[in-house]
């Protein structure tokens, strides 16, 4: 009985000798190589570096980039060109119409003729020697100048070289403008709209003064018109005389 015993005992130290012994040499091919038993991954931070941004395209893309930049700024820099030019050109010309018109001879006489302010039929004559009726009035009455009819919004222009000398608005002829002529003669043009003139501003014979308005309610009847008045000495005289 003790002798089997001693066996068993024996037989578990000798089993347990070749397990260690089993292990030291496990760990010792382990150590031996030098080597971890992990397979070992390449860092590939840098290839995806490279990959991704390469020296090539980086150089390529800041070229592209200036390149544009410098496009846009030429292009800038002729747009500022072209609209200084522009803007000098247009003082240019506005400078030289003033020139000329300033140099325009202001000459009326008893001799000259002078354009119609607009074309259409005389309605209400010229009368201060007696006078005439007026449908809107109901009344007779003495008339300083001529009432032409016309269309709203048709242009009015200036009957000769002038200086605005006025520019003005009653109830009777609402928006008007009176025009020197020169050699004391002056010229009223009155129902108009849109004023495309200015005081003392120099027009051309021909140059729009403005638009037919819509009649006062002075003249509702007669319809929309132009009253025309011509002056000489301050003294009222028939723009018909005048007219070409």
């Amino acid at each position: 009985m003790f002798k089997d015993k001693v066996f068993l005992v024996l037989l578990v130290l000798g089993l347990l000798t070749i397990v260690a012994a089993a292990g030291v040499i496990t760990v010792q091919r382990g150590n031996g190589g030098g080597e971890s038993p992990y397979l070992k991954v390449p860092d590939q931070s840098d290839m995806i570096v490279e990959e991704s941004v390469p020296q090539d395209t980086q150089v390529a893309v800041a070229g592209d980039s200036n390149a544009t930049k410098n496009v846009k700024d030429e292009m800038q820099a002729v747009d500022s060109s072209k609209a200084t030019a522009q803007k000098e050109t247009q003082a240019a010309k506005a400078a030289a119409d003033k020139n000329a018109a300033k140099s325009l001879a202001l000459n009326f006489n008893d001799s000259t003729k002078m354009t119609w302010p607009v074309r259409g039929n005389v309605i209400l004559d010229y009368s201060m020697d007696t006078t005439i009726y007026f449908p809107t009035l109901d009344q007779y009455k003495c008339n300083p100048g001529v009432v032409i009819q016309g269309d709203v919004s048709t242009p009015v222009v200036a009957p000769a070289n002038a200086k605005v000398q006025e520019i003005g608005s009653n109830e009777e002829i609402g928006n008007y403008v009176v025009l020197n002529m020169g050699n004391k003669y002056t010229a009223v043009c009155g129902q108009l709209k849109e004023l495309k003139v200015t005081a003392n501003e120099y027009v051309k014979e021909g140059q729009v003064l403005g638009y037919i308005a819509e009649p006062t309610k002075y003249y509702s009847v007669e319809g929309a018109n132009i009253f025309f008045e011509l002056t000489h000495e301050d003294k009222a005289i028939d723009p018909l005389d005048y007219m070409q």
